[in-house]
């Protein structure tokens, strides 16, 4: 294993991974040497973009794959691309997310279904229909969940209870896939604001780096170096919650 690219030869799954975090998470362990499936939805034009900025690099080292991950049937085939492609499953990032105020008294059912459907239902089924290709490469599985899924988030009921789940998943799939694999999450805080301006208006925003304790937002690296380090530096750490926040989770 190289120390400049300690990912060569193996194989990294990012969903959602197109855009903003989810494309420095697959930037970086490009960087590293894996080979990267670049997952999006509808996101198509960009994620061929990022596939070509990194076959610029290294010819022949990405595949762009487009689901929906609220389609299960599309679970089931997305790892078996990896291996058809690659012939090896080695990392499965979940990071594709939903994120929208859901406010008590007016959550409606298909609300629900849709937060709950892309947080926490797409990360259990996709790294089931994974867990076979993981266990044969004594693979990782990094969930990206929130601070929120702890300390829930006023008006985004919904989003933070799927984000409690995928902390108690990744909790439940590190028993269930021992010893083989290891499974982790990343638990962002203040790092990127959503896109949505009605999301989290300016004041808000202000509040929430004024109480986080390096009195600063991070950054899309800040999550893409955390999972590298479950990626190559950390070989004897399963089951666990890294949360990156500049100390919000203990500013609140």
């Amino acid at each position: 294993m190289s120390v400049t690219a300690p990912l060569a030869g193996k194989t990294a799954l990012v969903t959602g991974a197109a855009r903003r975090v989810g494309a420095q998470i697959v930037r970086h362990l490009h960087a590293r040497g894996a080979n990267v499936v670049i997952h999006c939805h509808r996101s198509l034009a960009e994620a061929q973009a990022l596939a070509a900025e990194l076959e610029a690099t290294r010819p022949d080292s990405t595949l762009v794959y487009s689901a929906d991950l609220l389609d299960t049937d599309a679970l089931l085939v997305l790892p078996a691309a990896c291996l058809t492609r690659f012939a090896r499953l080695d990392i499965l990032v979940n990071n594709a997310s939903t994120f929208y105020p859901t406010r008590f008294g007016a959550i409606s059912a298909g609300e629900w279904a849709d937060l709950m459907g892309t947080n926490l239902k797409a990360p259990l089924f996709l790294t089931q229909a994974a867990a076979p290709a993981l266990r044969s490469t004594q693979g990782l599985v990094v969930n990206i969940a929130d601070i929120h899924g702890q300390r829930p988030l006023r008006d985004y009921m919904v989003y933070s209870i799927a984000k409690a789940g995928l902390i108690q998943l990744t909790r439940a799939l590190a028993r269930e896939l021992a010893p083989e694999v290891r499974v982790n999450a990343v638990a962002p805080g203040p790092v990127m604001w959503p896109e949505a301006a009605a999301a989290l208006d300016t004041a808000r925003q202000q509040q929430i780096v004024a109480r986080t304790l390096l009195q600063r937002h991070g950054s899309a690296e800040d999550v893409a170096r955390t999972v590298g380090f479950f990626a190559t530096e950390a070989p004897f750490v399963t089951g666990q919650i890294l949360a990156v926040d500049g100390g919000r989770s203990l500013g609140w």
